[in-house]
């Protein structure tokens, strides 16, 4: 289920200590509009989460779940799964721009929410989802993979944790993707749908951002959006680049772009380059370019060493059975609300400074 080829399906898996027994904490998946739900299912089940049951009005896409989940039960409708009393979380990948009400409806059924990235597409969606948040005390968790779900990022993170660079003066993120059009959905490409670039694959970057520099917010220099190369589907932004200072100093470049060669084994060669007072640290994340595929490298530098980790496969991706105990317990060990709104609203407020740069509708 890990296609390296294809970042729309790549579901990375791992084997770790079950957090909770068999029924303790049981979740359902809803709308399986993007590949990532597989992701995010497998990271649910991986730290022992049971998945009870999913919804999705197309048959075909739903053949395909069950047949990679054999245990689910078919619900048939999304209400049947809001009535499930055993149900604490819903998992969902719908189409962006429906992430919000979904979510919401989620929320005012009194479950938790897991939604891919990007959560919301719109200022004003995230303002009713924080209020039905604030309204109801459940979550809205977001699925920020290119962190959460890879090897070589997480590890950065615990690294800077324990001090290893110092502190992080600057991060650098290239994020190319593979565009594969012929296989994408009609609402891939219309921007009223996905919210635009930034929003969208930006979001991932300025969540990683924020944590590897600590920040809690941060201030926009320049952002950017283009369609170079498509001009056949005009919704689509086919490049991004953005610039943050973050609220203790530390600076913030990241380029995201649909121009994956098909000559790269992988969906994209994703690089994070961290400087810190005392080291730095580069990420690899998904291949070494002309070496080794898959692999998840990290390079360390710092006063005592010079050091590459290979990451692949050592982590346990630990974000998931935090997330799982934070539902349960009502804590914030996995990810705060307040940083994995902000990410977005980052994100979306550079799409509109871009927007208006370039004259863009």
């Amino acid at each position: 289920m890990a296609d390296i080829r294809d970042g729309a399906t790549y579901a990375p898996t791992s084997e770790v200590q079950h957090v909770v027994a068999p029924g303790e904490f049981c979740f359902a998946v809803a709308h399986l509009d993007h590949g990532h739900i597989y992701g995010m299912t497998n990271g649910l089940r991986d730290a022992g989460a049971t998945l009870k049951k999913v919804y999705d009005p197309e048959p075909a896409r739903l053949k395909k779940f069950t047949e990679a989940y054999p245990e689910v039960a078919v619900a048939d409708s999304v209400e049947q799964i809001l009535a499930d009393s055993q149900i604490r979380l819903v998992s969902a990948a719908a189409i962006p721009v429906e992430r919000a009400a979904l979510g919401i409806r989620v929320l005012e059924a009194g479950k938790d929410y897991f939604t891919d990235k990007s959560p919301v597409t719109t200022l004003e969606q995230l303002a009713r989802v924080k209020a039905a948040v604030e309204r109801t005390g459940q979550k809205y968790a977001v699925y920020y993979a290119e962190r959460l779900h890879n090897d070589a990022a997480w590890h950065a993170g615990e690294l800077i944790a324990e001090g290893a660079i110092g502190r992080v003066l600057q991060v650098l993120n290239l994020a190319p993707h593979r565009l594969s059009a012929d296989s994408r959905p009609q609402w891939f490409f219309d921007k009223a749908c996905y919210g635009g670039i930034l929003t969208d694959i930006g979001s991932h970057q300025v969540e990683q951002f924020l944590t590897y520099a600590g920040c809690q917010d941060a201030s926009i220099n320049f952002a950017r959006v283009e369609n170079f190369s498509h001009p056949d589907r005009p919704g689509l932004e086919d490049f991004g680049e953005i610039s943050l200072t973050g609220d203790n100093g530390a600076s913030f470049y990241s380029r995201v772009d649909w121009f994956t060669p098909d000559g790269l084994r992988t969906w994209g060669d994703g690089r994070t380059f961290i400087l810190g007072s005392d080291g730095s640290i580069e990420l690899r994340k998904y291949i070494d370019v002309a070496r080794e595929a898959p692999a998840s490298k990290l390079y360390l530098v710092n006063s005592d060493t010079e050091q590459e980790i290979e990451c692949l496969g050592q982590t346990g991706f630990p974000f998931f059975g935090r997330f799982i105990l934070d539902c349960i317990d009502r804590t914030e060990n996995a990810m705060t609300q307040a940083h994995a709104f902000r990410a977005a609203e980052l994100s979306m407020a550079a799409q509109a400074i871009a927007e208006q740069k370039g004259n863009r509708q």
